[in-house]
């Protein structure tokens, strides 16, 4: 049956008269939320207190929404596991991937990638020391810059920025030939797009939850581990990924497959909110998903460029490189940003000159789409940016 995407947008609490176009970085709140927040605080930890960890499952809660958001990008059961933050499953991966190739030290990634990956990465390879290094090439020549020396690929599916869009299966496969491993970031594609990690031969991938998926600010980060590399050592020995924590042995032994990878105490009120989140997937196909992000994003693009000339296309054009985001550049891409929010379009700036606009389906439909066109060529045409006040940099752009 197909996703009835009018069904879904009800089941979101979207404020009255905003166009939001910003789920990309931080997804709207489900109308379920506030009653599953609550029951978490109030009939959980307020009567269960501390034996809310095995009356109300607070310890399973990271495999059981693992195997959830699993189902969401192709994984196979048992593989994935939720909890800490994308940075730091991020290093988790890489440190473990390394350790899988002790007699290389390249991390392979591009230059478009999010910056607290490369991040990691630095570190990584500084806290190792010796030859060990992050290189990174433009987006369009990763595939050529995959040779023998390369430990391991770690790419951002769907650029952050742009949207630009890799063709990880391909790349996975070029890196597997030549002995890598391939580590793929899911920030900007898990729920916005059909995945597959399995099919794909990824072989450890990871992602956030507050994106896409709607599980709310500081909502966990999820790690994948191939089953293959079930027995990799963990990288990060947090008690919880300890096979018996509540046995308090003085040395580490890790748990079995990827409940290794979990580390510290699981965030069980956030949790509460995502999992309340991921009943919105359960009558969606990923596939109708995709279909109406690029139809929306067609859309956009036609009536942007047609209305506001000023305004550069960042996003490619074909299907197949393109992910559930458009964004265009202007050199005042700051000010005309806050002049759009300033008007009930909400989206996001990215240094030095991105306006980014995420085209969800689940919450926006064409009306939608309609309404921010005319909003951004009415602030465009009249040069309504041009004002001090949405020039002035706030913490968050």
């Amino acid at each position: 049956m197909p996703t009835d995407f009018r069904r879904t947008k009800q089941m979101f609490d979207l404020p009255e008269g905003i166009v939001y176009l910003d789920g990309n970085s931080l997804g709207p709140l489900p109308r379920a939320a506030s009653a599953r927040i609550s029951q978490a605080v109030t009939a959980e930890w307020g009567e269960m207190l501390i034996g809310g960890w095995n009356k109300a499952g607070w310890m399973e809660q990271p495999a059981r929404l693992g195997d959830r958001i699993g189902r969401i990008i192709g994984a196979e059961p048992g593989c994935t596991v939720l909890g800490d933050t994308l940075s730091i499953k991020v290093w988790q991966a890489l440190a473990s991937s390394l350790s899988l190739r002790p007699d290389r030290r390249i991390i392979l990634s591009d230059e478009g990638n999010f910056p607290s990956d490369l991040y990691m990465a630095e570190g990584l390879a500084q806290m190792l020391g010796g030859d060990y290094r992050l290189v990174t090439v433009p987006p369009e020549r990763v595939a050529d810059a995959i040779d023998e020396s390369v430990a391991v690929l770690m790419l951002t599916e769907v650029d952050y920025r742009t949207g630009r869009r890799h063709d990880m299966a391909d790349l996975t496969r070029r890196a597997h030939e030549s002995g890598a491993l391939a580590i793929w970031d899911l920030a900007h594609s898990a729920g916005a797009m059909p995945v597959d990690v399995a099919a794909g031969g990824a072989d450890f991938a990871c992602g956030c939850t507050y994106k896409y998926l709607n599980g709310g600010p500081g909502a966990p980060g999820f790690i994948y581990v191939a089953p293959r590399h079930a027995d990799a050592i963990p990288a990060l020995s947090g008690w919880l990924g300890h096979d018996a924590p509540f046995a308090f042995e003085r040395t580490y032994r890790p748990g079995a497959g990827v409940q290794r990878m979990r580390v510290g105490t699981p965030p069980v009120i956030q949790m509460a909110a995502l999992e309340s989140a991921l009943d919105v997937w359960d009558d969606v196909d990923l596939a109708d998903i995709r279909a109406a992000s690029l139809a929306l994003s067609d859309r956009f693009i036609a009536g942007i460029e047609a209305a506001c000339p000023d305004l550069t296309l960042a996003t490619p054009r074909d299907h197949a490189q393109r992910g559930s985001q458009v964004s265009f550049r202007h050199a005042e891409g700051y000010a005309i940003m806050q002049a759009l929010i300033a008007r009930g379009l909400i989206g996001d700036f990215r240094a030095p000159d991105i306006l980014r606009f995420g085209l969800t389906p689940l919450y926006i439909g064409i009306e939608d789409v309609d309404r921010a066109i005319a909003i951004l060529t009415e602030v465009m045409q009249g040069g309504l940016w041009d004002r001090p006040e949405y020039k002035v940099r706030s913490a968050v752009t």
